[in-house]
This record gives structure tokens, C-alpha cells and sequence, in this order.
């Protein structure tokens, strides 16, 4: 990614900054795993964003003039050749389009200076546990000045809020490395699909754990420097548990198996989930409940376009697996009354429990407001038909071309006596990653099948 990009986003955030206004930025911490081993580092998602930069112990600082100033590591050559190449200060104007660097080593001293004679300090709030603490530890240095005419910030602001809607609309850079990384993704999902089916028709013991390195295999075979997220490969009755991750559970000849699962490539996340066979043959009931998820998902498709709200991708799912539900007895009409009664009292929420999508980005569940910021006053009331409690319902966010979601409808069917027999523990959920287009939506993860004869056929072959 070029410097210009990152250099962009810089001047965005200051000229939203307001006269006086400054902002802070830091990396995300390193974290200790157990005694003195430390967790794989990964960057603060709004540091890298507006940086590029994927060293620890890192600090941005912009001024609503335009100035920008990085605190990283030091060049050390003894740490050097222990923890790998720095860029050090000296490197990092250069190398990142920020106009000055120093050591972080200095960050305590220098830090107080910036903030003087400044009106508003702006930190993402709620993020970095101890940051608010330590910028009203350098606001009380300022006020230690004020008898020598130094002025002290009066106000403090979240700059989540600006740095939400800038990442919400991917530029095309980022959907490009995002198509990336989902091709990367299907492709293991595909490696898995195969190898279970090769596995299970020779009769060789299969762990969802097996299934699980496949993935893993692939997305570093591509390029991939992490998972976006823990894996979930569930076999059967698993599949049922919404946040199930990849065990020793084996995988039976007849089951269904989940895997939603998606590599992270450069910073972005993609995120895939499919639902196959085992031995790569649907039974009647499997196919009968794939096919109604399938179907709720090709209707919340046709609801991702510009101008529609997020809400509605997920009313067109519900209303589907809802149907559904009632004609596959699922759900018994004498109980719970016809479509309208299902929806309204939410009793599909009995095997549909989640929403149909989320924003996709940097983060798996990236950040971005889910209600329309023009509409963020006007609220409707409703009373919940189960519980009786009041609802406040806020405008949901219109969809705007170069948004990225998630659609993901399932359905999950624990063993209960109103339950016909042959659908218990069947768990299935489809999910894809969609770009909002100037015309609708380009799903960016269909490399890997999802009708289930194309799984089907992919299987055998």
C-alpha cells in the first residue's frame, strides 16, 4: 500500500478535528501468553489504517493543522537480533509520510508539550485499557504550565467516531485485498470439503482438527499472516453451538460438517461459512433444511443494494426460513399461527437466533454505526410481544456502494418432541462476503461453491 493512501487518511482526520484539536493514536499492546512467551503481535486496527505501520509500541499524533508525528521503537541492534528489524525514527518519515519520529522512549516528555495550547484532545475511547489515565497523567502536566501562559485541552472527544465512518466505505485498494484475502479463504474451505470427503471414504479417522489444519495450511500457503478469527469447524450436533471452535471431535460418515472460517491478508478479514457432508452426499432432511437456508440467503442478496437499509437483508431471511419453518413442521402452525404470527413474536428465534450479517473490514466485525447517522434522533417505540418490554428502535443504516458485509442466515435445530426426528442436530449456516455495488452487491466469496449440488460435485470429484 502506498504512503500517499495512509497520508490521506491523515489529512482526513484533521480536518475534522476542529480548530485546536489534536489526536492520539497507539498501537495495540503486546500481550504476555504465559510467563514470558508473548501471543503473536497484531496491530491496532485504526493505528494500521492510518499508518501502515505493524511494529509494537507504536504512537501517532495528528494536529487539526495537518502535522503528524510517529513515536516507534528505537534502533537497538542487540533487541535487533532477537525480535527482528526496527524502522526506527530516523527511517520513519520517509518510509511512512509522517513529518517527524521520535524514540516512544521520549513519548512521556514530548507528549504534554503537544498537547499544550491545544482546545480539543481526541483518543479512541473504550479501546486501550489505561489510555485515558495516561493522557489525563500528561493533561496535568499541561496544567502545571498554565502559570507560564501554556493553555490546557478543555475538552475531550472519541475519535472512534470519525475513524468508523471513514473505514465503513472501503476504498478500492482496500476491496482489492479483500478479494484477495476471500479467494485465499475459499480456496481452503475447498482443500477441506475434499479432504474430508478423500478421508471418510477411506475410512480413515477424521477430527474436526484435521479438518482445521487444512485451513491452515492453505492461508499461509497463500500468503495469509493470520486466521481472521479462531476457526470453527463443527461436525454434527456441534454445529448447533453458535461459537463452537475446532475440537477433536470426530467427523462421522452422514453428519454435516460447519466451517466458517476465513484468513486475514494484509489487515483485512474475510469471512466464509459452508456446510457440507460429510461423505459428500446430502440426505433428504440435510438437503431439504440447506436449501431453505440457501434460499433465505439468495433473498437477503437481493435486499443488499444501495438505498436499502442493513435491517433488510436480514427481515428478507427471517420471512423465508420462517415459511420454512412451518412447512417442514419445524415449527407447528397450531402453536405458534401463520407467517405474520412467527415473525412478529419471533418464534423462528427458536432456530434462527442471529442476525443475517455484520460489517466486514480490518476487524471481522469491523466498526461502522449500525443506524443511519442523518436519522440518529428519531426513534420508534415498540413493545416486545414476548417479554413486554419496551423497545427503542433507531433508524437502521442506509447501504451505500463500497460498504462491506456479511450474509449469513442458518438455521439450528436441537432434538425437542415437537421436532420431527430427522432433523435433529443439524446445524447449517451459508455465509458470504458482500460489497456493496452502484447496482446491488458483489458476493467476493463464491470460489468456493454453495448450491449444494456444485458441494456435492466438488466432493466427488
Amino acid at each position: 500500500m502506498s504512503q500517499t493512501l495512509h497520508q490521506q487518511r491523515r489529512a482526513r482526520v484533521a480536518a475534522q478535528l476542529g480548530a485546536g484539536g489534536i489526536a492520539i493514536i497507539p498501537t495495540a499492546p503486546e500481550r504476555t501468553r504465559n510467563r514470558d512467551s508473548e501471543y503473536l503481535f497484531r496491530f491496532d486496527s485504526y493505528f494500521y489504517y492510518l499508518t501502515g505501520f505493524t511494529e509494537p509500541r507504536a504512537w501517532l499524533v495528528i494536529t487539526a493543522e495537518g502535522h503528524t508525528t510517529l513515536f516507534c521503537q528505537p534502533k537497538d541492534l542487540e533487541r535487533e537480533i532477537w525480535d527482528g528489524i526496527r524502522l526506527g525514527p530516523q527511517a520513519a518519515p520517509a518510509a511512512l509520510g509522517v513529518d517527524e519520529a521520535f524514540s516512544v522512549d521520549e513519548l512521556e516528555a514530548r507528549l504534554p508539550r503537544l498537547l499544550e495550547n491545544r482546545h480539543t484532545v481526541w483518543y479512541p475511547f473504550a479501546i486501550h485499557a489505561g489510555l485515558e489515565g495516561r493522557i489525563d497523567g500528561w493533561l496535568q502536566k499541561v496544567r502545571a504550565r498554565v502559570r507560564y501562559g501554556a493553555l490546557c485541552p478543555d475538552a475531550q472527544r472519541d475519535l472512534c467516531g470519525i475513524l468508523d465512518e471513514m473505514r465503513l466505505v472501503k476504498d478500492a485498494h482496500e476491496i482489492d485485498v479483500m478479494k484477495r484475502a476471500a479467494q485465499i479463504s475459499a480456496q481452503a474451505h475447498i482443500r477441506a470439503m475434499q479432504r474430508c470427503a478423500r478421508m471418510i471414504r477411506a475410512g480413515e479417522d477424521v477430527r474436526e482438527y484435521h479438518l482445521d489444519a487444512e485451513l491452515l495450511h492453505e492461508f499461509r500457503q497463500h500468503g495469509s499472516q493470520y486466521p481472521a478469527y479462531g476457526s470453527i469447524v463443527a461436525a454434527g450436533a456441534n454445529a448447533c453451538v453458535l461459537h463452537y471452535r475446532a475440537d477433536n471431535a470426530p467427523v462421522r460418515d452422514g453428519e454435516l460438517v460447519l466451517i466458517d472460517a476465513g484468513c486475514e491478508l494484509d489487515g483485512y478479514a474475510s469471512d466464509i461459512t459452508r456446510t457440507f457432508p460429510a461423505n459428500g452426499k446430502f440426505t433428504g432432511p440435510q438437503r431439504d433444511l440447506y436449501d431453505l437456508v440457501l434460499a433465505s440467503q439468495a433473498a437477503a442478496v437481493e435486499a443488499t443494494r444501495p438505498g436499502n437499509r442493513f435491517i433488510d437483508p436480514h427481515d428478507a431471511t427471517v420471512r423465508v426460513l420462517a415459511q420454512g419453518m412451518l412447512d417442514l413442521g419445524l415449527l407447528n402452525r397450531n402453536d405458534v399461527g401463520h407467517l405474520d404470527d412467527v415473525i412478529e413474536k419471533r418464534h423462528y428465534f427458536r432456530h434462527y437466533m442471529h442476525r443475517t450479517g455484520h460489517w466486514l473490514g480490518l476487524d471481522v466485525h469491523d466498526c461502522g454505526s449500525y443506524v443511519e447517522p442523518s436519522e440518529v434522533g428519531q426513534l420508534s417505540e415498540r413493545k416486545d410481544p414476548l417479554s413486554g418490554e419496551l423497545i427503542k428502535d433507531r433508524p437502521s443504516r442506509i447501504l451505500r456502494p463500497g460498504m462491506v458485509l456479511t450474509i449469513e442466515p442458518g438455521l439450528y435445530v436441537s432434538p425437542a418432541a415437537d421436532v420431527p426426528k430427522d432433523f435433529w442436530n443439524i446445524g447449517i449456516r451459508i455465509e458470504d462476503d458482500a460489497v456493496v455495488t452502484a447496482d446491488g452487491c458483489e458476493l467476493i466469496t463464491r470460489g468456493v461453491p454453495v448450491d449444494a449440488a456444485e458441494i456435492e460435485a466438488l466432493m466427488r470429484d
